[in-house]
């Protein structure tokens, strides 16, 4: 899941990182496919270039690597709002058929107090503005969900043009990458569809873990397998 959320940004020029996998997968980036990948934090760091993964967004070590330390105020209306920022990497707690986020509370049941989650952060402004969105999380059942209990970050509303109906400025999730596979939006619907499974993991396991019908593109890829190269910076990186 994490080599597979890393080679996802090889493209990518900057990027806006969530705490926790993302921040693990960027990282990883930076150390294999995209040395010269920009990454940036919503504290304000510019440019980060931690030597060990990062315990929060207030991790000292992004303000001491970084190129350029600015407030938060600037880093969201000048940053992210004005579109400067290419890719947005952000985990999830759950997640539904058209990539919508919650990551704020939970229904636990009858009689039961509401769960609550972290909360929003950064999220919802990322998740509008940056250019395209990735999302990485661990596939069950409890995370992808028929329907949010809450919706913290809009990823593709309730389908394919309600991101321009609301004003967002960015393309919104382009993939979701899981560790049973890797998920994209369908160009009409842009409901989720399995693309890719990693080896050894079927469609039926796949369909089990989600909360919905999920669909299957025409032809499901088989994702290429972690290299050594990879995995030693992923050992490394989990180490410092």
């Amino acid at each position: 899941m994490t080599v597979n959320a890393a080679r996802a940004l090889a493209g990518a020029r900057t990027c806006f990182v969530g705490i926790g996998l993302p921040s693990t997968a960027a990282n990883l980036a930076r150390r294999t496919c995209r040395p010269d990948l920009v990454l940036i934090y919503e504290s304000g760091a510019l440019g980060a270039k931690p030597t060990r993964l990062p315990l929060s967004i207030g991790d000292g070590e992004l303000a001491e690597t970084a190129d350029a330390v600015v407030s938060v105020p600037e880093m969201f209306n000048y940053w992210l709002q004005a579109g400067r920022i290419d890719v947005g990497f952000l985990g999830a707690a759950q997640l539904d058929r058209f990539a919508n986020i919650n990551t704020t509370v939970v229904n636990r049941g009858p009689d039961r107090p509401e769960g609550r989650l972290p909360g929003a952060g950064g999220a919802p402004e990322i998740a509008a503005s940056c250019g395209e969105v990735l999302i990485v999380l661990r596939h069950s059942t409890r995370n992808f969900v028929d329907r949010l209990d809450f919706v913290t970050s809009v990823g593709h509303g309730a389908g394919r043009g309600d991101r321009e109906r609301l004003g967002l400025r960015g393309r919104g999730p382009v993939a979701v990458i899981t560790d049973l596979g890797i998920l994209r939006p369908d160009p009409e619907s842009a409901e989720l569809l399995l693309t890719d499974l990693h080896a050894g993991v079927t469609v039926e396991q796949v369909r089990a873990a989600t909360g919905w019908p999920l669909k299957t593109a025409d032809q499901v890829s088989v994702t290429a397998p972690p290299t050594p190269a990879e995995l030693a910076a992923l050992r490394a990186l989990r180490a410092a």
